[in-house]
């Protein structure tokens, strides 16, 4: 049995999955914030609870809104602050008495699609994050491809490229959360969107709001979705350019937008080198599962 968890900034899910994937156990709590001792007795009572509820002793993977350094064991680059410095791996490992996993949230997406998912067979997924944030993960094999530095699949931290006036203006007066500026993250995330769409409007409104708009033929809510799906587009043929993955999944509330898959890969190919394009881009399988069955999944197939 393999025990997943997906370590949120709201909430700590946990997923016990059998051998053939199938779901055994499933849970969520509130997450303990800014307090780290709390976390670590939070993500061992709902390992408990699937084991007891189970009657098996599983493998442990967990999922974080951040990474672990490969030069000091420690996790860095959480949003979740107060995990940041804290050897999590470790910490948990002891009080389960058992190696614990773990990876990056958006690579627990890349694993989980990888597995039994939307890039199921294929050797290079790489899967997006699209919501309130915006991040990448990339499986290869179906493994998690974490780097020398710990932060492949870290795209949403690199510019925009290709800017247009527009995005130049954007660049300057929305920067992003990390203390740059221009990042695809403050772009194309649902934040993004909807920042852009309240620059153009004057309005703020939510995605699912702006959408709506749209399909009502709102000449201010298209504009923005098609300025979107040209960022993303822009921001997708970077990463094709850089390592040309076998799949994309995309993930978080943007990707439930369908007419993304059938306008986002004809603008991708307009910026991919040399002009050729033929990526599936799929929405994830398991949406907002993947997290916490990838966490699973860290422990994969023999």
């Amino acid at each position: 049995m393999r025990i997943g968890i997906d370590l949120g900034g709201t909430k700590v899910e946990v997923i016990a999955l059998a051998d053939d994937g199938s779901e055994r156990f499933r849970h969520r709590i509130a997450t303990p914030r800014d307090d780290y001792a709390q976390t670590l007795q939070a993500i061992a009572g709902l390992v408990q609870m699937a084991e007891t509820h189970t009657g098996e002793r599983g493998t442990v993977g967990v999922g974080i809104p951040g990474t672990l350094s490969p030069f000091t064991g420690l996790v860095k680059n959480a949003n979740s602050t107060w995990l940041n410095g804290k050897p999590l791996d470790k910490d948990l490992s002891a009080l389960l008495q058992r190696e614990v996993r773990l990876a990056n949230d958006a690579n627990c997406l890349a694993v989980s699609e990888a597995t039994d998912g939307a890039g199921a067979g294929k050797p290079v997924v790489f899967a997006v994050i699209i919501g309130t944030g915006c991040g990448a993960g990339v499986a290869i094999n179906g493994r998690v491809h974490a780097g020398g530095n710990g932060i492949a699949g870290e795209w949403g931290h690199n510019s925009l490229p290709w800017p247009d006036d527009d995005e130049l203006r954007f660049r300057d007066e929305v920067p992003c959360y990390c203390g740059k500026s221009g990042c695809i993250e403050s772009f194309i995330s649902g934040t993004g969107f909807a920042v852009d769409y309240a620059r153009l409007s004057g309005n703020p409104l939510k995605g699912e709001a702006i959408m709506t708009l749209a399909a009502q033929q709102d000449p201010i809510a298209e504009r923005a979705i098609s300025r979107y799906e040209q960022r993303l587009a822009k921001s997708l043929a970077h990463a094709v350019n850089l390592f040309d993955p076998d799949v994309i999944v995309l993930g978080g509330g943007m990707s439930n937008v369908e007419r993304l898959y059938h306008n986002v890969p004809q603008k991708v190919r307009e910026w991919v080198f040399g002009g050729e394009f033929a990526t599936p881009i799929r929405q994830a399988v398991h949406g907002d599962s993947s997290g916490v069955r990838g966490a699973a999944w860290l422990w994969p197939q023999q």
